[in-house]
């Protein structure tokens, strides 16, 4: 039996030391690299989490917000909030404008907030809009790897108040938007989940820390909804989320940031969801 604790407890430092160790060369190659971020404040979470880890793993990674992509030097991970919350397509052409033509960026992304979908959105609509915005931008960055995010969930509501709106025939806020989200993150990896880099943060969200998938069920539709482990107020991530979520994007940057494979005769880097 004691044989059996020491070599399980050796398993497990084996591979922390694995993964220690696999994190410090994914922050180091991002190190060398200019990488543009355009997000809002789930996203300043997800950049907390980033130099936490960085600075836990020992590498000088250089994070520095930045208005224009034509200000992010070399081994700088550049990012800025792009206006405006609840306005998706306005982000959209903000992102344009930011990154510009011919920017030398590397890896560049934009993550939409939770709020810019709401219980009236066409997230079909959004997402051709989306994918027209990718297209121009990489038709003037050919050199720029583009990642490709799904939207933040958040928790749905619970309690009285929920309660309170099921009995007057409301929906409890998290169910109808949630939805919504979910209609669009399903286009999202439809089109990119194994093609082409993609952060699928929705998933992780959703996913609550034993590994159960946490959901909302509406007019016979289901949809993932935020664990509550992960989140202090229903929406941004607390500690325990923001490492989680800076992990896979950290992992996601790196696996875009590897020499380049030929995918159906495009060139691409490769690695698409974790």
């Amino acid at each position: 039996m004691r044989l059996a604790i020491m070599a399980t407890l050796f398993a497990f430092a084996t591979a922390a030391t694995a993964s220690d160790e696999a994190l410090h060369a994914e922050l180091a190659l991002l190190a060398t690299k200019r990488i543009y971020f355009a997000h809002q404040s789930v996203g300043a979470n997800i950049l907390q989490g980033v130099a936490e880890l960085a600075r836990g793993a020992g590498v000088p990674l250089r994070i520095v917000e930045a208005p224009r992509a034509a200000a992010v030097d070399a081994g700088t991970f550049g990012h800025f909030y792009v206006p405006e919350n609840g306005a998706p397509l306005e982000k959209l052409a903000n992102f344009e404008a930011a990154l510009g033509a011919g920017s030398g960026i590397d890896i560049a992304l934009i993550k939409f907030c939770y709020v810019d979908i709401n219980a009236g959105t066409d997230a079909a609509a959004l997402f051709t809009r989306y994918q027209a915005t990718i297209a121009k931008l990489r038709a003037q960055n050919p050199n720029t790897v583009f990642v490709h995010a799904t939207l933040p969930l958040t928790t749905a509501q619970t309690g009285p108040k929920a309660l309170a709106k099921r009995l007057l025939g409301r929906t409890p806020y998290g169910t109808i938007e949630n939805v919504r989200r979910e209609q669009y993150n399903a286009l999202m990896r439809r089109a990119y989940a194994g093609r082409e880099p993609l952060f699928d943060l929705a998933r992780l969200e959703s996913l609550a820390p034993d590994g159960s998938a946490v959901s909302v069920a509406w007019d016979g539709s289901i949809a993932p909804a935020m664990a509550g482990a992960y989140t202090d107020d229903g929406g941004h991530l607390n500690a325990r989320g923001r490492e989680l979520a800076a992990r896979e994007l950290i992992g996601v940057l790196a696996a875009a940031a590897r020499p380049l494979q030929k995918i159906d005769g495009f060139a691409t880097r490769v690695r698409m969801s974790r």
